[in-house]
């Protein structure tokens, strides 16, 4: 596994966005889901490393990132955009990305807002689902009481469908530490889900060729807003993966790798 070499740039509200960079070949920008930070992709990294040169992004207000005054989703977007078009201009090449849940989301808006992209990869993103209802105001709750790992359990275990076998594997990966110090944005990333109104409209011009990805034991909400988004899409396609939920990178980082490798390279030309 290679050191990561921290760069940074700057978002359109002046908020400083890092992103840590490691590897070899095309650019690959990683964008985190919810509570996780540029430590999340610590078991496919070295699989990764020797075929892209990775760039992964710290969230706003995680890691090594700023965060702004008040928080608007809006402004997630142009963070992503803001690093692939940093990337793309010191690369002098376009750059693919990787978006894993929340991140995805965020990944697909910022393909609206730059032309740097090349191709495109969403791992389940929440475009359409239900928050059940109370769960904001519980997480809060539990936020005020000092319980953050309560707080990122809860996000895994009832939202994004993890099993408690999985929990467990999550406690023990090094992201682990840092998701529990990014407690505090669950609330409003959560609350922005709860908010979002999937405009299918709005992607219809939408050129990017892209990847969304499914866990086949993933919840169905899940499941069937990874569907809904690529129908939505001019050119994109649905991989459904067998016998995986939510993080096949943490259960199953060989296969989470071959796909993503396997359609951002199709001719095998980053494997050689």
């Amino acid at each position: 596994m290679s050191t990561q070499i921290l760069d940074k740039t700057i978002s359109r509200d002046g908020t400083a966005i890092a992103y840590w960079r490691s590897g070899r070949g095309q650019g690959l920008v990683l964008v985190h889901g919810a509570t996780a930070d540029h430590t999340r992709w610590e078991a496919v990294r070295p699989l990764l490393e020797p075929f892209v040169t990775l760039y992964a992004m710290d969230r706003r207000g995680r890691g090594a990132s700023g965060d702004g005054p008040a928080y608007r989703p809006a402004e997630e977007a142009y963070d992503v955009a803001a690093v692939v078009d940093a990337v793309a201009d010191a690369t002098q090449s376009p750059v693919d990305v990787f978006g894993h849940s929340f991140g995805a989301n965020c990944a697909l808006e910022a393909a609206l807002l730059t032309g740097a992209m090349r191709k495109l990869v969403l791992y389940e993103p929440p475009v359409s689902v239900a928050v059940p209802p109370g769960w904001v105001a519980r997480a809060q709750e539990l936020l005020s009481q000092g319980r953050r790992d309560e707080v990122v359990v809860a996000v895994l275990a009832e939202l994004a469908g993890l099993t408690p076998e999985q929990v467990i594997r999550s406690q023990a990966d090094p992201s682990w530490t840092g998701r529990v110090a990014a407690a505090h944005t669950v609330v409003r990333e959560v609350s922005a889900v709860e908010q979002r109104r999937f405009e299918p409209a709005r992607f219809a011009g939408l050129r990017v060729p892209t990847l969304v990805l499914a866990g086949a034991d993933s919840p169905g909400e899940l499941i069937s807003s990874a569907a809904a988004l690529a129908a939505a899409l001019p050119d994109a396609q649905l991989r459904t993966m067998l016998g995986q939920g939510h993080v096949a990178m943490l259960t199953d980082p060989p296969l989470f790798v071959a796909e993503l490798l396997g359609f951002l390279h199709p001719d095998g030309t980053a494997l050689a």
